[in-house]
């Protein structure tokens, strides 16, 4: 997948080493934050990849994650069909609903989701352990149920109850088990994906709860022409404590960019009506120093690039204002 977040996560990396942690890595980032899991369970999620959605964000609100295993469950779990199970996993993981198990078994291989079948791989697992298959056998079971074909379906509970009888285990359970797989082997969610996608949408969350200028920098220069985007990333920013300063002629590059912990500096590319290359040349201008005025800075850029749209819509926005705040001059 083209994801834009795996741009974000890096341009976020880069801006936390530049605000001074030289020898911060992403892949050292512990999965047991404290913090990140405090901002999962309020539901400060947005751009928070994959639990930014109203639905998701009430279902993380309800589970308060503590754990990893935890997100792989929820990105799982918020799907047409698996939705059904999310209130016994709620109930289950906060200990108002006791967790049981057919046989004893199937709680190493049901533990992590309290008991409750959410992967394909957990219908596998079992399938080998209780059912006798061997992991190909057990693959094409859930294929069979999940591509909906009953002439494939029609030989495995034979098969099923031979081998769970083997493991001495009885037909009624034996039955109970196998309906148990068939249904969630219908809409059963491959572990692996959830796993990938738990992992960037908890990375994510975790420069948020720790480095939230930096992330909020990422965000903003990702998507800093789409207008409507960018007010709400800005309005949720303020709302948790973050600056973001206007922006300045003589300060913004063409990206937004973290100033310190708590405040972003506005990018000259997120105005409409700039463009990359008109902006790369005033920062290449402004290398001579800072601007004085407007009457300083066209003789120093290029005008074909820099021409009069360019900074009209540069003076519309304010960018000016700290050498001129007459815009109308």
């Amino acid at each position: 997948l083209g994801l834009t977040t795996l741009t974000i996560l890096d341009w976020a990396e880069r801006y936390v080493r530049a605000l001074g942690a030289a020898d911060f890595s992403l892949e050292r980032v512990p999965l047991d934050d404290a913090a990140t899991y405090r901002l999962l369970s309020a539901g400060n999620t947005t751009a928070v990849f994959q639990l930014e959605s109203r639905g998701m964000r009430d279902l993380i609100k309800r589970a308060r994650p503590d754990r990893f295993e935890d997100v792989i469950a929820l990105v799982a779990l918020y799907r047409p069909g698996p939705m059904d199970l999310i209130p016994d996993f709620i109930a289950r993981k906060h200990g108002s609903q006791r967790v049981e198990y057919l046989d004893k078994r199937l709680a190493p291989i049901l533990s992590p989701t309290y008991g409750i079948m959410v992967y394909q791989e957990q219908v596998m697992q079992i399938g080998q352990v209780i059912g006798g298959l061997t992991l190909g056998g057990a693959d094409l079971l859930r294929r069979a149920r999940g591509k909906k074909k009953p002439e494939e379906m029609a030989h495995h509970p034979t098969i099923f109850d031979k081998g769970a009888a083997g493991k001495n285990v009885g037909d009624r359970k034996a039955n109970e088990l196998f309906d148990l797989m068939e249904k969630f082997a219908g809409y059963g969610f491959n572990r692996s994906h959830a796993a990938a996608y738990a992992l960037v949408a908890y990375q994510t969350a975790y420069f948020k709860a720790n480095h939230p200028a930096a992330f909020l920098a990422a965000n903003l220069s990702a998507i800093m022409n789409d207008t409507h985007k960018v007010k709400q990333f800005v309005d949720d920013a303020q709302a948790h404590g973050i600056t973001v300063r206007a922006p300045d002629i003589n300060q913004s590059n063409y990206r937004f960019e973290p100033v310190d912990a708590k405040t972003v500096q506005y990018g000259l590319g997120g105005i409409k009506g700039t463009g990359e290359a008109a902006i790369a040349s005033i920062v290449e201008a402004r290398k001579q120093g800072p601007f004085k005025d407007l009457f300083d800075l066209c003789p120093r850029v290029d005008r074909r690039l820099v021409n009069r749209r360019v900074v009209e819509s540069l003076i519309r926005a304010g960018a000016f204002d700290s050498i001129d705040d007459h815009r109308a001059g």
